[in-house]
């Protein structure tokens, strides 16, 4: 049911909404992601955007997720090479969202009882839409709070783990695991993958109750190192392999625009495409609105600006690299059903001697990086209908369900996934729609950088 749910939102409603408004939003801003792209850059190399005061700063604020690997495998075997050119549409016109995005919540955010200020699409939903509009904010929180628990993280690193450590003579023949699976009547790999997910659960736990400072600290770190790294195990595999390169963006651009098999289908890949960027970039979703408004910029047009360069390093650069990878050494032919972060292991491990275990080493960062920021995001969430106190339980509830979606199929995981981002994704863009007005005035205010 919640499969069948999420394949009618995330079908055509989510792909007008997300693809249409974008491009609405980015003509409308006068084409601010292409525009002012260097603008940002330097906002980016600015002192202000790296210093954090007593909460964080706008660079901590922009996050690099789990999704740049797992996100666009899954994309490419449900929908071929060309699901990744409109991943790549969603990211220019991601841009755009971005930024209105960063815009509004720095203009609408609120100080907490401590003194430190807190935003998201439910904040800009009271303050500049008004009390009647309240049903939305609630609404967004509501699905923000299960949206952003671990789904992808825990499932697919859980995966990774699995594909990477185990064989099924290792688990028949380990009496830990045989034992456990006798006493619960589960089968070895689910009991193995209940393992993972305990431990992964104790490793989050350590840093998400540290809060928002510890999380932005670490992830300041991690992002660097794993992007980085990934960088060069790509550029490796695509120098090998630098003669098939042509060939896989031509594969690209004819596949997005093939009619062999229909209108139908060439539909049916844009909307894959689509629905993998929001699960990769966030943009439109409403995500961003909740940490760029803890940062403690107070400049809507510069946090407008940090926050539109992450599209384009997710769907863009990042995205992109995994899929010359996938694509120059994966088999997404044969992968059968849905498959994510097996097809990229295979990849890597095809390409680079040990590269499963590179792969497997460079998925824990972009998954502990994610899992730290989706803590944060439900808490503000819970914390806007429940209060600050109550909303600590939550910490508790999202810690937990990571050992629950690390035993779940892959399936189901994705539809769950997809079903709370579509319904953040409805009130955020209403929401950007809706203010578009107040983005363009702080548009204005760039030649006072």
């Amino acid at each position: 049911m919640i499969t069948q749910i999420a394949d009618f939102l995330c079908g055509y409603p989510l792909f007008i909404l997300l693809i249409g408004g974008g491009f609405f939003l980015f003509f409308y801003s006068g084409m601010v992601s292409l525009r002012r792209l260097p603008d940002a850059m330097r906002v980016l190399r600015d002192r202000h955007s790296r210093e954090s005061g007593n909460q964080i700063s706008s660079l901590q604020a922009a996050t690099v997720g789990m999704g740049n690997i797992a996100g666009v495998a899954i994309a490419l075997v449900m929908g071929g090479p060309g699901a990744i050119f409109w991943m790549w549409v969603s990211a220019l016109v991601g841009m755009s969202t971005k930024f209105h995005e960063g815009v509004l919540t720095t203009r609408y955010k609120v100080a907490l009882p401590d003194g430190t200020p807190a935003g998201g699409t439910m904040h800009i939903i009271d303050r500049g839409l008004g009390p009647r509009w309240h049903w939305l904010a609630v609404t967004f929180a509501v699905a923000g709070m299960f949206g952003t628990l671990c789904i992808m993280n825990a499932n697919q690193l859980t995966e990774a783990v699995v594909a990477t450590f185990t064989t099924p003579q290792w688990l028949g023949s380990n009496h830990f695991i045989s034992t456990l699976a006798s006493a619960s009547g589960w089968s070895h790999l689910s009991v193995f993958r209940l393992i993972v997910g305990l431990s992964i659960a104790v490793v989050v736990t350590l840093v998400v109750i540290g809060g928002v400072r510890r999380i932005a600290h670490v992830a300041t770190w991690l992002v660097p190192f794993m992007v980085g790294l990934y960088f060069l195990s790509v550029l490796y595999i695509v120098v090998t392999h630098i003669s098939e390169v042509p060939e896989v963006f031509r594969s690209i651009f004819t596949e997005a625009f093939s009619l062999r098999a229909g209108w139908g289908a060439l539909a049916g890949i844009a909307i894959i495409g689509a629905r993998r960027a929001a699960l990769v970039n966030d943009a439109g979703v409403g995500t961003a609105t909740i940490m760029h408004g803890a940062s403690t910029n107070t400049n809507p047009a510069r946090e407008g600006l940090i926050a539109m360069l992450g599209p384009g390093i997710d769907s863009g650069l990042v995205c992109t690299l995994t899929a010359l990878a996938i694509l120059l050494c994966g088999d997404i032919e044969a992968a059968g059903g849905i498959k994510g972060l097996e097809v990229a292991m295979g990849a890597f491990g095809k390409a680079i001697p040990y590269g499963e275990y590179l792969l497997m080493l460079i998925v824990l960062c972009f998954a502990l990086s994610s899992m730290f920021s989706y803590s944060f995001y439900g808490r503000r969430c819970a914390a806007y209908l429940f209060g600050e106190k109550r909303a600590r339980a939550y910490t508790w509830f999202f810690i937990a369900t990571m050992v629950i979606f690390a035993v779940i199929p892959l399936g189901i995981a994705v539809g769950f996934c997809d079903l709370f981002y579509a319904l953040m994704a409805f009130p955020t863009m209403i929401t950007l729609l809706l203010l578009r007005k107040e983005v363009r005035q702080e548009i204005k205010k760039f030649s006072t950088f």
